[in-house]
């Protein structure tokens, strides 16, 4: 196969058949990859589930296509791995490439799980099942990238309040932010900008919520 629409119509019941297995917590895509020399818009020649992600037909793909376009990546397939949309929802998804008899990458196939509620019920579970341990556990975490460590202090913000960012209110986005400030964070060069994007919220929102959660003393 040198083209994705030599075998367009089995492709598309293929994405549409994994959804519908899966349910309306499955989003699947069908991009088309074989111009090599421009990753833009109108990778997504088919789409189920659209609304997980935002994405419709006609829009663009994302990041991980552009290094297994680039040649810096040499297998690009994907299983499994966990990510997070703008607006806070967690997925597990799994990325496939289509490649032509040269080896060259025509089309991807892309799986994105919603498991947002799956997480927030495991997080409510935890709380019955857990036990205190009366040796105290320090998490030190040795890297050599401080973005690194904001990334760890973010997501361990994220399990202090114990839901997604997506299901936040405005009190537990304060909550999370005051976890933040607590353990350092905005003392790392530029975090303010990182955080804003990961709790979805503007810098004015973030200096209120800090300012707020300073003066209450919020846990």
């Amino acid at each position: 196969m040198e083209h994705i629409n030599e075998e367009l119509d089995f492709l598309k019941s293929f994405i549409k058949g994994i959804a519908n297995q899966f349910g309306n917590s499955c989003e699947t895509v069908l991009l088309d990859v074989s111009n090599h020399e421009e990753y833009g818009s109108g990778l997504i020649v088919a789409i189920e589930n659209g609304h997980i992600t935002g994405r419709k037909v006609g829009d663009t793909g994302t990041n991980l296509g552009l290094e297994i376009l680039r040649g810096t990546e040499s297998s690009g397939d994907k299983h499994n791995y966990m990510t997070q949309t703008k607006d806070g929802k967690m997925l597990r998804s799994t990325t496939m490439y289509i490649r032509n008899a040269e080896g060259q990458p025509i089309g991807c196939i892309c799986i994105n799980l919603d498991i947002t509620d799956l997480v927030m019920a495991e997080n409510t579970i935890r709380q019955f099942t857990r036990t205190d341990d009366i040796n105290t556990e320090v998490n030190e975490v040795f890297v050599n990238n401080v973005n690194d460590v904001l990334d760890m202090l973010i997501t361990e913000a994220q399990e202090h309040v114990g839901k997604p960012v997506a299901r936040m209110t405005k009190e537990e986005k304060m909550k999370g932010i005051h976890y933040l400030d607590k353990k350092g964070a905005f003392l790392i060069k530029k975090a303010g900008e990182t955080i804003c994007s990961h709790f979805d919220i503007s810098k004015y929102t973030l200096y209120n919520y800090l300012e707020k959660a300073r003066d209450n003393g919020a846990e």
